[in-house]
C-alpha cells in the first residue's frame, strides 16, 4: 500500500514537472497564431481564429535559409575548435604527470578560455580518469607515441562524452545572442538568434512576428534534442564518474 502511494506521488510530481516544462512552449505556439492586439489584450486566451499570417510575415521579413546557414557555419567551426582544445587539455589533465608543478597552472588556464570549454573539460576529465591506465601502458609498449595514444586509442573510447559535448554546444550556440549582437554588424552574417531582433523597432514591436520566428527557431532544436536525447543521458552518466 505504501509503495502504491509512493508511486502515485512520483507520477503526480512527474506530471506537474512535465506540464511546467511544456507549458511555455505550448503557450508560445498559441501566441504565434494571434494578432498583436490579441497578444496584448488577452495573452492567456485561445486565438479567435488560427491563421498563419505571423509565420508568413516572418518568412517574408527574415531570410531563414541564410540565417540557418550562418548559424550552422558558426556551430561547426566553434565545435571543431572547442573539441580539439578540450580533448587535448583534458588528456593532459587526466593522463599525464609533470615533474614541474608550474606546468599545471598553465594547464588550468585552458578551462578558463571559455565557459563551454570548462564544462566540456569537466565531463571529459571525469570520463578519462575512469579508463584503466593499463590501456595507456599497453599502447606505449606496442610502440604508440603520445599523439597516437590520444587519437587512435583514447579518442574512440570517448564517443559517449563527445556526443554529449557536441549536443550541448550546438544548443548553446544555436541560442547565443550577446556575443552575436556585439560581433556581427552585417545583416547578411546574422545568426538565427539575431534574426528575431528584426521585429523590434524603435517605437513598435511586432510580437506576433517575434513569437512565430521563435517557434521556427526552436522546433529544429527540439527535433535535434529528441533524436540525441539518449546520447545526452549516456554522456552525462559517463562523464560524471569520479577519478
Amino acid at each position: 500500500m505504501v509503495n502504491k502511494r509512493k508511486k502515485a506521488v512520483q507520477y503526480i510530481l512527474m506530471a506537474l514537472i512535465t506540464i511546467m516544462v511544456v507549458f511555455p512552449f505550448v503557450w508560445m505556439l498559441v501566441l504565434s497564431f494571434k494578432t498583436n492586439s490579441e497578444i496584448l489584450s488577452s495573452p492567456l486566451s485561445l486565438p479567435k481564429t488560427f491563421n498563419f499570417e505571423n509565420y508568413k510575415h516572418a518568412m517574408e521579413t527574415l531570410n531563414f535559409p541564410r540565417l540557418y546557414g550562418n548559424t550552422l557555419f558558426v556551430c561547426i567551426i566553434s565545435l571543431v575548435a572547442e573539441l580539439v582544445i578540450t580533448f587535448c587539455s583534458s588528456f593532459v589533465l587526466a593522463r599525464m604527470e609533470f615533474k614541474n608543478e608550474k606546468i599545471w597552472k598553465r594547464a588550468l588556464i585552458f578551462p578558463y578560455i571559455a565557459t563551454s570549454i570548462s564544462f566540456n573539460t569537466l565531463l571529459l576529465v571525469g570520463y578519462l580518469k575512469s579508463l584503466p591506465t593499463e590501456i595507456d601502458e599497453a599502447a606505449v609498449i606496442d610502440g604508440c607515441n603520445i599523439w597516437d595514444l590520444m587519437v587512435r586509442v583514447i579518442l574512440p573510447m570517448t564517443k559517449p562524452v563527445i556526443a554529449t559535448v557536441v549536443i550541448f554546444n550546438v544548443l548553446y550556440i544555436w541560442n547565443e545572442f550577446p556575443f552575436a549582437s556585439v560581433m556581427l554588424r552585417d545583416v547578411s552574417d546574422y545568426t538565427l538568434s539575431m534574426g528575431a531582433s528584426f521585429f523590434k523597432g524603435t517605437y513598435t514591436v511586432d510580437y506576433g512576428g517575434i513569437v512565430a520566428s521563435s517557434v521556427m527557431i526552436i522546433i529544429p532544436e527540439l527535433i535535434f534534442y529528441g533524436i540525441f536525447q539518449k546520447n545526452i543521458v549516456e554522456g552525462m552518466t559517463a562523464g560524471a564518474v569520479k577519478g
